[in-house]
């Protein structure tokens, strides 16, 4: 068992689970979420298979945990994103823009295997619930805005979205990527192409 300093068996505990979540995460994007057993976790933290069933008693239970933390940590960082932002039109971009940034470092890649990986019926639908809500406050901004139709809006640049990130998970510049983006977006929800804080710092 790794040494792990902690000044409580609490906080020694929780280190021990998020090391665990952590080798999960790593197993299953890089080797699918059928290599995720507690025997694989336990290997890949450097804890034995007994001490990964007193956190998480079977793969499902693991899948179950990834499922939520695949969008727990994105969550927060957009949340902050967006609460920085003054409108709805800067709300928008600042959701494209940390999406962007944290495609770039791979935040998106557990989420992503999870949803091609045949998941049971109930991870599959609490993948769905959690996507829905992460897109929520996007979708509530576009609805703020003169725009017609602002829910088949929202979805069709929403599909701009998947395509930069793909173009930056695929290795292209993430400062190229984010400024075309946000062009047009601002071009896609505005009659003027926007002049707000947020587009004149995306120029």
């Amino acid at each position: 068992m790794p040494k792990i300093n902690a000044s409580t068996v609490a906080e020694h505990r929780a280190r021990q689970r998020e090391a665990l979540v952590g080798a999960a995460i790593d197993i299953l994007v890089t080797e699918g979420a059928a290599a995720v057993t507690p025997a694989a976790v336990g290997a890949r933290a450097g804890l034995a298979r007994s001490s990964v069933y007193q956190y998480f008693d079977s793969s499902a239970a693991l899948l179950a945990t990834i499922t939520e933390e695949a969008f727990r940590r994105s969550n927060q960082a957009l949340t902050e994103a967006m609460a920085a932002a003054d409108g709805p039109l800067e709300r928008v971009e600042a959701f494209f823009g940390e999406s962007l940034r944290l495609g770039a470092e791979g935040a998106h890649r557990p989420a992503a295997a999870l949803m091609g990986a045949g998941l049971p019926s109930a991870c599959q639908q609490r993948l769905m619930e959690l996507h829905l809500e992460q897109v929520e406050p996007f979708r509530a901004a576009v609805r703020e805005l003169d725009v017609p139709e602002p829910a088949l809006t929202a979805d069709l640049i929403a599909g701009m979205l998947h395509t930069a990130l793909a173009a930056v998970e695929n290795g292209a510049a993430l400062e190229t990527v984010t400024r075309r983006t946000l062009a047009l977006v601002r071009r896609c929800l505005t009659r003027s192409g926007g002049t707000g804080r947020a587009a004149d710092a995306g120029r």
